[in-house]
């Protein structure tokens, strides 16, 4: 077993070519600083470039996926530059895992809230302990979603679910999301590790040509544009950020 490791994520290789991509801040519920976010699309990247790794399981570190952006690490944008890189930096994190050629196993702990949620959407294969939970307060804090989630979630929940969700910031426990589609399955706590090990094995034995094929053409085709969404979102987001009023609204948060 081999392993790597980044500032904020852990990156663990086993014998049979399953790679683990931990988000590790759990004093702060793995929330989304500049640094974790850098470090999601590296560790990606990497792995999706490692010969040796044949799947991927994306979870987090202690008693949460991620809890969204870190407020109290929060630098807001001053101009447009600033938001930009920001935003754009995220997208990075998502073209990562969904235009990267490995399968990606989510095993999603506890909250998964925002950016966090966007990252669980973003899976292959979203595996829900009983007790996680998730939400989107973007709307709420004049803000916008990122992650291809405007195309992504509307294929998986139909677009009146996906109207609700993104708008009214509801909060969905795991059984709901995987009733309306948004979770692929969900595990008793104790079990989400070895489920999603499970999987992620069964996922390193496939053909690495057809796997990666299908990933490929089912992320292109089943979702939509996604390269639109993600372009839209980025501009979305960047006006966002420079309205005085989400300030305001994030201080109140």
């Amino acid at each position: 077993m081999s392993s790597h490791r980044y500032k904020t994520v852990l990156s663990t290789l086993d014998e049979d070519g399953v790679r683990t991509i931990s988000l590790n801040r759990p004093k702060s519920l793995n929330a989304m600083n500049r640094q974790l976010i850098d470090d999601v699309a590296a560790a990606f990247d990497d792995a999706n470039g490692d010969p040796e790794t044949r799947a991927i399981i994306f979870t987090g570190e202690g008693r949460a996926f991620c809890a969204g952006d870190d407020r109290h690490a929060h630098v807001h944008p001053q101009n447009e530059g600033e938001a930009r890189d920001l935003v754009e930096a995220i997208q990075r994190a998502t073209k990562a895992i969904i235009f990267g050629e490995k399968p990606v196993v989510g095993a999603i702990n506890g909250w998964a809230v925002g950016g966090g949620f966007e990252w669980a959407i973003n899976c292959d294969f979203p595996l829900w302990a009983q007790s996680a939970k998730g939400f989107f307060p973007e709307v709420s804090l004049n803000l916008f979603v990122t992650g291809a989630v405007t195309s992504l979630l509307p294929a998986l929940a139909g677009l009146n679910k996906a109207r609700e969700m993104l708008f009214l910031g509801n909060r969905y426990e795991a059984g709901e999301l995987k009733a309306i589609g948004v979770a692929w399955r969900v595990v008793p706590d104790d079990r989400l590790r070895d489920e999603a090990r499970s999987v992620a094995r069964q996922l390193s034995q496939l053909p690495p040509l057809s796997l990666r094929a299908m990933k490929r053409v089912l992320s292109l085709c089943a979702a939509g544009d996604l390269h639109k969404a993600l372009d839209l979102e980025t501009d979305a987001t960047i006006a966002g950020f420079l309205d005085p009023e989400t300030t305001e609204r994030l201080k109140d948060f």
